[in-house]
């Protein structure tokens, strides 16, 4: 209904426009950041990815075909603080039900964190290399939890012959993420959470070009080498410090998601963090 009378939208009862509220909120809170940053932006010093863009944007004013501008620095800025933090911290709570699900593996994260950094020294994305194990959890976690399963929407830029159909130029095209995050062929038993799906037989960190949770093709997520980051760090960061302990007995904890629809929501549970 709304996709074919959208102005029904604002008459409509409903917590979507507590959505809309929130959305607005944020959006004039990064609009005050990037006035801030212009007001003292020092090209010779640029802080962050707000002074970046401006600094771009003054390089290529001149040129009106490229896309450094100021409402889509007010838009990449929202994406990153909205969608990352959603996803983000999704992901580290599924992450933490599956750890809990499989002590076994918890286990052996601890282990290597023990081995590679320490129990005094904070753990640094320079780490990651050197810990193959984890990076393969890390990996694991993000496929089988397959967080949005058909991907956001991406638009076809030229038309385009594939497999013998064509795709018109604009085509809408919605990618189905589950499909190569699960396929059979590349992950032996797909339904299985198991970090051996990114290792070799000498337990080395295995790439794989089916590990695609942040999109397809060039407009991947413009958030996901910050993602990574704080995956990496926060999850390291618990382990190396905690024991987790779960409330209930490891048969009666489901992992499967209470909602399947744009994302996939874990379900709510209780555990405890034990000093190490």
């Amino acid at each position: 209904v709304y996709n074919s009378f959208p102005a029904l939208i604002d008459y409509l009862p409903g917590s979507h426009h507590t959505i809309l509220r929130n959305s607005d909120c944020i959006k004039k809170y990064v609009l005050e950041k990037i006035k801030e940053h212009q007001e003292s932006l020092d090209v010779n010093n640029p802080r962050d990815f707000i002074d970046y863009f401006l600094m771009k944007m003054g390089q290529e004013k001149y040129n009106k075909q490229l896309e450094f501008n100021f409402e889509n620095l007010l838009s990449s800025a929202f994406d990153l603080f909205g969608a990352g933090t959603e996803t983000t911290s999704t992901t580290l709570r599924y992450g933490l039900l599956l750890l809990l699900k499989h002590p076994e593996v918890t286990a052996k994260v601890q282990e290597e964190i023990e081995r590679v950094i320490g129990r005094h020294q904070s753990p640094c994305m320079q780490d990651r290399s050197r810990m193959p194990y984890t990076n393969a959890v890390l990996h694991e976690i993000q496929r089988y939890i397959d967080l949005i399963p058909n991907n956001l929407p991406h638009a076809v830029t030229r038309d385009i012959k594939f497999r013998n159909y064509v795709i018109p130029k604009g085509t809408t095209v919605l990618t189905s993420l589950t499909s190569v995050l699960h396929d059979g062929k590349e992950f032996p038993n797909p339904e299985t959470f198991d970090p051996a799906h990114f290792l070799d037989d000498s337990g080395n960190f295995k790439k794989s070009d089916y590990f695609m949770p942040f999109s397809a093709g060039k407009r991947l997520c413009v958030g996901e080498g910050l993602a990574r980051m704080e995956l990496f760090l926060f999850l390291t960061n618990i382990l190396q410090k905690f024991t987790l302990k779960s409330l209930v007995d490891l048969k009666d904890i489901d992992t499967t998601p209470i909602a399947s629809g744009f994302g996939h929501v874990p379900p709510p549970y209780r555990l405890c963090f034990i000093p190490m």
